[in-house]
């Protein structure tokens, strides 16, 4: 858990460097934002209602989600609304300093990646979504993700989200990003399984059991 809420806060932290870079952010958060023009919530909670639409569609097309995936669709958006609320980030005059920004958070978000995805407890909500659509469509994944990201980027911009230079260096480098903390990190993806939440279910069943037949024995 620990690992896994330092990604969700990394997480949070990243977007809100790239929105207040003001270069403009990725596809998912100009459309976040986009929306929350429209909306009386918050940025965050835009991310959780998204959240929790796209985690509803990836179940009715078979996709096994885990606890992660329901922690990652609620906490993120509720880090970004508390860290806003502290209004610990601002956008400086400075466009060398407003870059660095815009880099830090990519950075930012590609170890958020790692750190939540190493526990194995479920992808988060876009993942799983992309995941049930490849499986449903038999399309490769670089078509569904890139249909995916330019939808969100197309509705975002027509809701007036940030779009600019930021939103093409995010589409370029957060892949690597996100590469890079893998190597670092020794983490492979073909080696990886998530547990779902009935897996989980029947590993706290079968430790509780253990617990209480060790403290019968005990006895």
């Amino acid at each position: 858990m620990p690992w896994l809420f330092l990604g969700f806060i990394l997480f949070s932290i990243g977007i809100l460097l790239t929105l207040y870079a003001d270069l403009g952010m990725g596809p998912w958060d100009v459309f976040h934002k986009g929306v929350s023009i429209y909306l009386p919530i918050s940025l965050g909670q835009v991310m959780q209602i998204t959240g929790i639409t796209l985690l509803a569609i990836s179940y009715f097309l078979g996709e096994p989600l885990g606890i992660g995936s329901f922690l990652n669709m609620y906490f993120i958006g509720l880090f970004v609304d508390i860290f806003e609320a502290l209004g610990v980030f601002f956008t400086p005059d400075n466009i060398v300093i407003r870059f660095l920004m815009l880099i830090s958070g990519i950075f930012a978000i590609g170890w958020a990646t790692f750190f939540y995805l190493k526990v194995q407890l479920g992808a988060g909500p876009r993942d799983a979504l992309m995941v049930g659509l490849v499986k449903l469509t038999k399309k490769p994944v670089w078509l569904i993700r890139g249909c995916m990201e330019l939808t969100v980027l197309l509705i975002g911009y027509l809701l007036g989200g940030p779009v600019g230079i930021g939103t093409v260096i995010v589409a370029l480098t957060i892949g690597f990003s996100v590469q890079l903390a893998f190597r670092i990190g020794n983490y492979n993806t073909n080696n990886v399984k998530h547990q779902n939440l009935g897996e989980l279910v029947k590993a706290l069943k079968s430790d509780l059991k253990n617990l209480t037949q060790k403290n019968s024995m005990g006895g």
